[in-house]
């Protein structure tokens, strides 16, 4: 799709097109590492959760293209890394590595003629250090949404939102192992099994999806199922992100008779959005608190397929208290029909578990 035809109706389409070269640059890096992955590309946070030289890659090159794309806006991101492990003794080797992957990827791309110091790298990681709020621009990033699943070999998201006065108003999603065909047979598709999506969406303009190399965009939109028998639901892979006997017990009163499909990453939000699901759980822990960047671009995706996104007591996700998500435990994303029901079960079950 020429800029020109983006122009028509999308007050948002000069960030759209920056948001989806940079999340595309991103995946590439991303895709590197994940081939060749090493033991030594991996380190453990405080909170011990993993983090790869990719995570810090994607940061500084979304910082970076946002940045050149849109020299003349102020610039304001809330991400998830920041580079004090790679400032400590011994990170020396990591951050020489991080570096050099960056300036391969700028390179084999041919956008830019630049190349970045070990210091531009801590600084770009660094810039995401915004608290967001309720006014201005910030951008909102997750530059490996599903670090588990990458390392894994499985399903991981460069997720990349923008917040406009307390409201998200574009997303944009690649996913580099989601094939580009959806499993939703209504979905007509031209897309073959070409693997690598890449979701995007403006407020106001729908949801659509394209290669993530680049192909013809085509408009998605969620399943249209009212009954849930016929539904299936995605939830997290990874046992520790969401309480499973209260899915299926949410399951068994909505008599979805389907398994979950347990899928890493907000690629389930993209998933959703083009109808190869119809329910997302989300029931974390109870002591776990959910961030901006894990929901926001996803959650736009969704409910600009026609979609919903609510917490546990039917209330819309609110981006704008800074860099976590002040809500009700618990997100369901589905159709409009099935709304009113799945947060009726949600509701039940949750109060038969206290």
């Amino acid at each position: 799709m020429s800029q020109a035809t983006e122009v028509v109706g999308n007050p948002y389409a000069a960030e759209l097109a920056a948001a989806k070269k940079a999340v595309a640059l991103a995946a590439r890096l991303c895709q590197r590492v994940q081939r060749s992955i090493l033991h030594s590309d991996i380190q453990s946070k405080a909170d011990k959760t993993p983090v790869t030289v990719a995570d810090y890659g994607s940061q500084v090159l979304v910082c970076l293209v946002l940045k050149k794309e849109l020299p003349s806006h102020s610039f304001s991101i809330i991400a998830e890394e920041d580079s004090k492990d790679l400032r400590e003794d011994g990170a020396q080797e990591i951050i020489e590595h991080i570096t050099t992957l960056i300036n391969e990827t700028i390179v084999n791309d041919g956008s830019y003629n630049m190349s970045l110091s070990k210091e531009d790298v801590l600084s770009a990681i660094d810039g995401g250090k915004s608290e967001g709020g309720p006014s201005g621009r910030h951008w909102i990033l997750d530059p490996i949404d599903g670090t588990k699943g990458f390392i894994r070999g499985d399903q991981y998201a460069v997720a990349l939102g923008l917040l406009d006065e307390g409201k998200v108003v574009l997303g944009v999603l690649g996913c580099p192992n989601l094939p580009l065909k959806s499993t939703n047979k209504n979905n007509s598709s031209s897309f073959g099994d070409r693997i690598g999506s890449l979701f995007f969406a403006t407020i106001g303009c729908g949801a659509q999806v394209e290669a993530l190399e680049g192909s013809e965009p085509q408009k998605i939109s969620v399943c249209s199922t009212n009954n849930p028998v016929d539904a299936s639901f995605f939830e997290s892979f990874e046992a520790s992100h969401s309480k499973r006997d209260l899915t299926s017990s949410i399951a068994e009163k909505l008599g979805v008779r389907a398994p979950p499909v347990r899928m890493d990453s907000q690629a389930k939000y993209g998933a959703l959005a083009r109808g190869d699901g119809a329910i997302f759980l989300r029931i974390p822990h109870k002591s776990y608190i959910e961030t901006v960047w894990d929901h926001a671009a996803g959650s736009i995706i969704v409910t600009e397929a026609g979609g919903m996104v609510k917490d546990a007591a039917g209330n819309d996700l609110d981006f704008c208290k800074g860099r976590y998500l002040d809500r009700d435990r618990g997100i369901i994303a589905t159709n409009k029909h099935l709304m009113p029901l799945v947060l009726k079960a949600v509701q039940e079950a949750m109060k038969e578990e206290q």
